[in-house]
């Protein structure tokens, strides 16, 4: 039956044949209804040769009818209320066009009165019919189950399963049988959707696989929570099933329901985090047709902000970045996706003042994302001078030569690790966030600091350690059972620096809602569980300890800060530290002076301290000892 509505020959001629059997069913129709009228006995010889007179006359009109309601639009296997409406309409007017010409000929002299209302209750009859009975053998598959057929279990019974069982059971998607619903909702048990039978709660997954023999679980919940997300999971883990995961509700009201767009479920559905509400009027107004510069923008936040600030519509967009592997990457990317934007990817260290000043006296930028740093904290605790060199001279330079050319905005992308560092990372992070101020206090440009923490998945972070350690079959390493981390994902974290880009007058630092810090340990659990593994059984987490550098916890803003809202309810603007940073530039080409001169670990150790007072690293005396052992 399937071969047969999916012929070519079918699907190429499909209008062709539904306007042929229309316009075939009003003779059907006229002549059923004098059948009807006669009550199936011989007909007199006069009123058959006012039928087949009329039925000329009849017969065009009623094909004119056709199109004034435009019913031949109408797809068959998708037939629904609107398409019986049309029908109705169609052959309503067709009878009172038909009535209207007979009766300024012929008064209607020979055509019994009931003909006219029976043939088109007829007609909408056989024309519905057709329609309703070619949909319900799309959408009712005739199921041969073979080795290749999925048995689903659907958990959920609203708008979005009803949605995704429709599409299943239509033609073409053989391979997925639906086969029962779950849903937590008392009123819904027993009930049917789509012939398909709710047979129990979300409690009764891992029995309703086991007596249904499910081989998919699809979570048609596209609104559940991160703390429902990761019950479901939970539960689904329990069996040896396939789970796969709708789109997001926008998906499903603009139609993009199918089965293609399963996918599975992700860290970022069992985090739970909100979808961002963007002033997309706003930021397209601060970039349109403006010169953008972004440092780093190969990497994993500097690449995301190039793909978003390039739908925006820029004049150029300049992208900055020391490695060309990572430059080429997304220069590619973007001259695919955004091949309207001018794009133009530069190979250059951040530290390289001329090369900084042509650039910018060529381009002349309006805005500067800085996104460039170094970030991995353990290995920055052994390359001090290279850290110092590229996070605070290089931000240093960058900041210089944006403000003596006159850039508009210079947005910094800082990091939680500056709040309180215990890291070399953090305390860069932090002295950065007082060059921006300082620059701020001094010059024209408008400085701008964006605050947050973790992104998952970026280069070099725990998820793809983790996706690696899976791959090579564990164990996972956590440092720690109990350290925990601010996470959201990248796309977010580039909409709420851009939505920041606009808020920001100069002098401000912004600090991102994170929600909830989340324990790396259910990080390690949940990937665990998401590759259809079991915790301790087929995987194992192994505890390593905390590395060089590494807190239990992070933090997003001082103690004597004071976080103010914003007219963005994730934005918030962080005040009530450091007056005066009138200093700072001046101890930054101290700093830069001795990394030149290559000056020992504990200068650029006692340099950096009084640029970042509150770092808490190392002590003097156990820097002294890494002196001796490093220095000759």
């Amino acid at each position: 039956m399937h071969r047969i509505w999916t012929h070519p020959w079918l699907k190429g001629h499909a209008s062709m044949i539904a306007l042929l059997y229309d316009i075939s069913m009003v003779p059907v129709a006229w002549f059923l209804a004098y059948a009807l009228r006669f009550n199936f006995e011989a007909m007199p010889f006069e009123s058959y040769q006012v039928a087949v007179e009329s039925l000329f006359p009849l017969w065009a009109l009623q094909v004119l009818a056709y199109r004034i309601a435009r019913l031949h639009r109408g797809m068959w296997r998708f037939a629904s209320i609107p398409d019986l409406l049309r029908i109705f309409q169609s052959v309503t007017v067709g009878c009172v066009l038909f009535l209207l010409v007979v009766f300024l000929i012929n008064r209607l002299a020979g055509i019994p009165r009931s003909i006219t209302p029976l043939y088109g209750l007829l007609l909408i009859f056989l024309l519905g019919g057709a329609r309703l009975a070619v949909r319900w053998l799309k959408s009712e598959p005739f199921f041969i189950e073979n080795t290749d057929t999925m048995r689903v279990l659907i958990v959920g019974a609203g708008r979005a399963a009803e949605g995704l069982l429709r599409e299943l059971k239509r033609g073409g998607m053989l391979r997925y049988r639906p086969v029962a619903l779950v849903d937590d909702r008392s009123e819904m048990q027993g009930q049917e959707i789509q012939g398909v039978r709710i047979v129990g709660c979300c409690e009764d997954i891992p029995l309703v696989v086991e007596q249904q023999n499910i081989t998919l679980i699809i979570i048609a919940i596209p609104s559940a929570s991160g703390i429902a997300m990761r019950r479901l999971v939970r539960l689904c883990a329990q069996t040896t099933c396939q789970v796969r995961i709708l789109p997001g509700l926008s998906d499903i009201v603009a139609g993009r329901l199918s089965v293609d767009a399963l996918r599975a479920i992700s860290l970022e559905d069992l985090l739970g985090r909100e979808q961002v509400m963007l002033d997309k009027q706003g930021i397209g107004q601060e970039i349109v047709n403006k010169v953008i510069l972004v440092s780093g923008g190969g990497g994993s936040i500097g690449s995301e902000l190039c793909r978003q600030v390039a739908t925006y519509a820029p004049a150029r967009l300049i992208i900055l970045d020391q490695s060309e592997c990572a430059l080429f990457t997304i220069e590619q990317a973007l001259r695919s996706t955004c091949p309207s934007v001018e794009i133009l990817p530069v190979l250059m260290d951040i530290r390289d003042k001329i090369g900084l000043q042509s650039l910018f006296e060529a381009n002349k930028p309006d805005i500067v994302l800085h996104a460039a740093a170094y970030k991995h904290v353990p290995m920055l605790e052994s390359q001090l001078r290279q850290a110092l060199l590229n996070n605070i001279v290089g931000t240093y330079t960058l900041a210089s030569v944006s403000a003596e050319a006159g850039v508009d905005k210079f947005l910094l992308v800082s990091s939680d690790k500056a709040v309180n560092p215990t890291n070399i990372m953090g305390a860069t992070k932090r002295a950065s966030e007082r060059i921006c101020r300082a620059f701020n206090q001094t010059t024209q440009t408008h400085f701008l600091t964006v605050r947050f923490g973790n992104v998952l998945d970026s280069a070099g972070s725990v998820i793809p350690t983790f996706r690696q350690q899976l791959k090579s079959g564990g164990p996972l390493t956590v440092t720690h059972p109990e350290i925990t981390r601010f996470f959201m994902t990248i796309p977010e974290a580039v909409q709420l620096i851009l939505q920041a880009l606009t808020i920001g007058r100069g002098g401000e630092l912004f600090v991102l809602d994170m929600g909830e810090p989340v324990k790396i340990r259910f990080l390690a659990e949940q990937m665990i569980r998401l590759a259809g593994k079991k915790v301790g059984e087929d995987i194992e987490i192994q505890y390593i300890g905390l590395r060089p550098g590494e807190k239990l916890y992070e933090e997003l803003f001082y103690e004597a800060e004071m976080l103010i809202p914003t007219k963005h309810e994730k934005i918030f603007h962080s005040t009530g530290i450091e007056t005066t940073v009138t200093d700072v530039l001046a101890k930054v080409v101290q700093l830069e002076m001795l990394c030149a001169h290559h000056a020992t670990q504990a200068s650029l150790t006692r340099c950096l301290r009084s640029l970042v007072p509150e770092w808490q690293g190392k002590t003097e005396r156990a820097r002294l000892c890494d002196e001796a052992l490093l220095d000759p």
